[in-house]
């Protein structure tokens, strides 16, 4: 049995025109922007008009599938919301692929009394931290993170919910129970260089790496720039310059060949080019595959900000937006895949994930698996990813075969 590409292809080119930017060739579909938005209608919509029932819940997940929610299902899935400037495939190809994989069980004739839904999971690039849809579906978020939670421009999620006609408490109501889930399966898109430079074409996961996320604010003092002597200042940007010098340290004292750190938005203030900076907002993420080793790295990361905003004569802030851990992906999912890539015939390795999924929050719930295809030149977050069109095929394949073994299990 074989997945139908061509429709495939031409669903994710279809979606893909849903938060275009010309000028840089990005995608831009942020958490609860209207494009996001205008992206969940348009599932909705193509899902119908192949046959299946849908729906979007409190926390702006969209589900398409059929069959009794009172027997335990098959959800396969991802997201369809991005980072700006994003890629085509990240996340897409995960929720395009599982409507893929329902049609072509349903034009090959193939029945089971096994509901199978699929999933596009709301919020997950992590715009206001953590992975929002994919933790309201396992019951792992709170009144008063929901009400707390903001992005680093300190628009809050609830706000930017209710511009979208939705209230944001409602997601307290959208979790599933373990029994109601046979397994999970998400299909994405490897984000990194492994199986490019390895020319392999799937990549079985065996576990997603943790990850934190903190809001810094460095504080010194704004000042004239042609006035206020160098020895005489409090630089909020030196502070932060001097942090970005000490992640290699950081990383090597205290980390893996896992571990990252990434200093990946940054607003200086008052923002003038005659001003000295008096403040620093920038974020700091870090990850790695041990959770031990990440609370160490965000130790670290405290006490030389710490020791910086001394020597700068700066206060130091930070918020923490979000703390996942890493998790392993289930075995018996993952052999599962392994054995019909086999069968396939395609080269494969088993390899940790570096980037957070949604599989890691399901398989706190049910049995769930992460299936990889190669990213060229491993680039991901940016207009220029790229995955060829015979890899998406063979990983839809890799899908569709271990929803069908899901089937007689």
């Amino acid at each position: 049995m074989q997945i139908n590409c061509d429709r495939l292809k031409a669903n994710l080119l279809e979606l893909s025109k849903i938060g275009y930017n010309e000028d840089d060739r990005g995608v831009y579909r942020p958490g609860f922007s209207d494009a996001d938005m205008q992206a969940r209608a348009w599932l909705q919509d193509k899902a119908k008009a192949a046959g299946y029932e849908t729906y979007m819940d409190g926390a702006g997940n969209v589900f398409f599938g059929r069959g009794e929610r009172t027997k335990p299902a098959i959800l396969m899935g991802s997201h369809i919301d991005s980072v700006p400037a994003g890629g085509i495939f990240d996340g897409t190809l995960g929720v395009m692929a599982a409507l893929e994989v329902m049609q072509t069980l349903d034009e090959n004739e193939v029945e089971s009394e096994t509901p199978i839904w699929g999933v596009a999971t709301a919020e997950e690039e992590g715009r206001f931290g953590g992975m929002f849809g994919a933790q309201a579906i396992v019951g792992k978020l709170n009144p008063d993170w929901v009400l707390s939670a903001h992005d680093a421009d300190d628009v809050y999620l609830k706000d930017a919910m209710a511009a979208q006609g939705l209230d944001a408490m409602a997601a307290l109501d959208a979790a599933w129970r373990p029994e109601q889930l046979k397994a999970f399966l998400e299909l994405h898109i490897e984000q990194g260089p492994v199986l490019f430079q390895d020319n392999l074409q799937i990549g079985v996961v065996d576990g997603i790496s943790g990850v934190f996320k903190w809001i810094v604010h460095l504080k010194g003092k704004a000042d004239h720039a042609g006035t206020a002597p160098m020895n005489k200042r409090s630089d909020a940007f030196m502070g932060l310059a001097d942090f970005a010098h000490e992640i290699d340290r950081i990383i090597a004292e205290n980390g893996t060949d896992k571990t990252r750190i990434t200093v990946g938005k940054v607003e200086l203030k008052p923002g003038n080019p005659h001003t000295v900076p008096g403040e620093a907002v920038f974020t700091i993420v870090g990850r790695d595959m041990d959770e031990e080793i990440m609370k160490e790295l965000a130790n670290t990361c405290h006490k030389t900000l710490s020791a910086i905003a001394r020597r700068h004569h700066l206060r130091f802030e930070y918020e923490q937006s979000s703390w996942l851990g890493p998790k392993p992906c289930s075995k018996s999912i993952s052999d599962l895949i392994e054995k019909q890539v086999k069968k396939r015939g395609y080269t494969y390795t088993r390899m940790p994930s570096g980037a957070g999924h949604d599989t890691q929050f399901l398989s706190e719930i049910t049995e769930a698996g992460l299936i990889f295809i190669p990213s060229v030149n491993g680039v991901s977050h940016a207009p220029d990813e790229w995955s060829h069109w015979h890899d998406v095929e063979s990983g839809t394949n890799v899908l569709l075969d271990a929803v069908q073994a899901l089937l007689k299990t």
